[in-house]
């Protein structure tokens, strides 16, 4: 190809979108832009992810509150200069639509309405191609007017879109994660969905187990880095009777309810677990304080999975959280993708993000789009993750 399809990346993060475009030839990320934010409570630029898109994709976003800031400034300041690119991606955040905050089915989050912002930057860029990832509910959930607004402007401007949800572990992700993503290609274009990327195909369940994805990682003690990568490290436990309950938690998916059984886990468990054991309550929040299993896929890794009593987020058998490494691992990065800021941020910028394991595929259905010529399932496959040829199936 003479000449690479300009991407340009809204709500960019530590770069997983940008990450699958950026390694697949024939795709240059010419744009982003990113405010940074940890919290909408915060300051711009306290998240510090554009340090990490830097690190690894090579340009460094605009820091812009796309929420407030008009669509043409953000363009100048990604350096656009009026070309257009060919794939215009975004994921806008996805808090407000989420199921695991159970306010969301009472009230409209003022961050959902970011959605209809991609609309302007359509209408402004005139892209080939434009791309949305976000939480399922973005299509399923009691808001859906937020993503109808938005192919309403898509359809406008004469755009074709399809919108699905996927468990992204049917694609090759060592993780459960289910997600909406929107397709949209300006007419004469075709969109096309990841199910019929992968029509004919699938991925041997094996593959997107735990075991396969980090079980060749030397073993690192809690606050210990590996001295061959530094992010191979997690955070030492403050509290010693977090460490007491961890080193109690049966190995391989163990968790708090596996304590009220023991003769001294009683000791080991929050007041709110004793409450629940005691009314045999186990199914709230089983999670928490829990280990992964090997040989089966990560449980959703979230933004805030930077400690074992956010989620099933310790290590399978090693008596601490997963390093930053594994977690980005289990997140679809390749093992060489770098990370910047403190260790509490760059285990959000990994949850946060798009896994760059499906970004890629997602680039691949782009070219597919723009060429009219379907990749082989091989090419689908993000050299640095766990995935090889061998783990293709015939459907």
């Amino acid at each position: 190809m003479a000449q690479a399809w300009p991407v340009v990346d809204l709500f960019s993060g530590a770069g997983g979108m940008s990450c699958g475009f950026s390694r697949r030839d024939g795709f240059e990320l010419v744009g982003a832009a990113d405010a940074q934010l940890g919290k909408p409570s915060a300051a711009v630029g306290s998240l510090g992810c554009n340090a990490s898109y830097a690190a690894s994709i090579g340009i460094e976003p605009a820091e812009a509150d796309l929420a407030g800031a008009e669509p043409a400034e953000v363009c100048a300041a990604m350096g656009l200069d009026g070309s257009r690119p060919a794939v215009l991606v975004a994921g806008p955040p996805c808090t407000g639509f989420s199921r695991t905050i159970a306010s969301n089915h009472l009230r409209d989050d003022r961050r959902n309405g970011l959605v209809g912002l991609i609309g302007e930057y359509a209408a402004l860029l005139r892209p080939d191609v434009v791309l949305v990832e976000n939480a399922r509910e973005l299509v399923t959930g009691r808001f859906g007017g937020h993503l109808q607004g938005l192919l309403d402007q898509l359809a406008a401007l004469g755009y074709a879109a399809i919108a699905d949800t996927h468990f992204l572990t049917d694609f090759g992700l060592p993780q459960r994660r289910e997600r909406a993503i929107v397709v949209a290609a300006r007419r004469p274009l075709r969109p096309r969905g990841l199910r019929s990327l992968w029509q004919g195909w699938r991925i041997d369940p094996k593959a997107t187990h735990v075991r396969r994805a980090i079980w060749d990682l030397p073993p690192v003690a809690a606050g210990r880095r590996d001295p061959a990568d530094p992010l191979h490290v997690s955070p030492a436990f403050r509290s010693e009777v977090n460490q007491r309950r961890l080193a109690a938690t049966p190995r391989d998916g163990g968790g708090w309810a596996d304590l009220a059984g023991q003769p001294d886990g009683g000791g080991l468990l929050t007041p709110a677990m004793a409450r629940r054991a005691a009314r045999g309550q186990f199914g709230s929040h089983p999670d928490i304080y829990g280990r992964m299993w090997w040989d089966r896929p990560a449980p959703t890794i979230k933004r805030e999975c930077s400690h074992v009593g956010n989620g099933r987020y310790a290590h399978p058998e090693q008596d601490r959280l997963c390093t930053v490494r594994e977690m980005s691992i289990l997140q679809g990065f390749p093992r060489d993708y770098r990370f910047a800021g403190t260790m509490a941020n760059m285990y959000r910028h990994i949850g946060d993000a798009v896994p760059p394991l499906i970004s890629y595929q997602l680039a691949g259905l782009c070219e597919w789009m723009l060429t009219g010529a379907r990749p082989d399932p091989g090419d689908l496959l993000l050299a640095g993750c766990q995935l090889t040829t061998g783990d293709l199936l015939r459907a």
